[in-house]
């Protein structure tokens, strides 16, 4: 859970049925405040701008665009940002998309309400939501090159990496670590630097693929 009093949640499709029934149920969550909903890529970056929200439910399928590319340019603007896909696409392409774009996670539209605003609290946290065991079937996948990369990690960027993969948040790791959560993020940042990575999901991703850690 975030130290925020509330986590700022932005809507990102183009069905104005669902998005508006998504912000009425959300908006009643104590611990969110819906800032926005967007149907479109522009839209959504603008209104990102705009309203600077923790966490983006993103759809894959636009009417101007995808929601990878959608991700891909407003966390170039606001890299805090998360994003969680949102969408009735279960390809794996989707997904390989999504995690490159650098979503924090992938929730697909047929769960309960009440999955997504964990999600939402998961990547507000700083949490990858994905299991290992699908980011693993999903590795051969990756189209970008990762060749050579964390060859300059540190051990305890290492040890970090690890604990990210079994899925733990940022305080659950300064908690096993002894260290402060400050000493966490600086850690996790130079990890996404050494690894070329836009999210703690393609972190791990790539670290599994490199060799440079293995699944728990």
């Amino acid at each position: 859970m975030s130290e925020r009093e509330h986590v700022r949640v932005m809507v990102v499709d183009d069905h104005q049925m669902f998005a508006q029934g998504l912000m009425k149920v959300l908006g009643e969550e104590p611990d969110f405040e819906v800032v926005g909903v967007a149907s479109g890529v522009e839209e959504a970056r603008r209104l990102a701008r705009l309203h600077h929200p923790d966490v983006i439910l993103m759809d894959f399928d636009l009417p101007d665009g995808d929601g990878a590319k959608a991700t891909e340019l407003i966390r170039a603007e606001r890299p805090e940002t998360r994003v969680v896909m949102l969408t009735s696409f279960t390809d794996e392409a989707v997904l390989v998309a999504a995690i490159e774009a650098g979503c924090s996670g992938y929730v697909t539209k047929h769960k309960a309400v009440e999955e997504v605003a964990r999600a939402v609290r998961a990547a507000d946290a700083g949490e990858a939501l994905i299991s290992p065991s699908m980011l693993a079937r999903l590795l051969p996948k990756l189209r970008r090159s990762y060749r050579g990369l964390g060859s300059d990690l540190t051990p305890r960027e290492i040890e970090l990496l690890r604990l990210l993969a079994e899925g733990l948040a940022n305080r659950a790791i300064a908690e096993r670590l002894l260290i402060s959560l400050h000493t966490v993020r600086n850690h996790v940042q130079n990890i996404l630097t050494k690894l070329q990575a836009h999210s703690k999901l393609e972190a791990v991703a790539v670290a599994v693929r490199e060799g440079v850690i293995r699944f728990p």
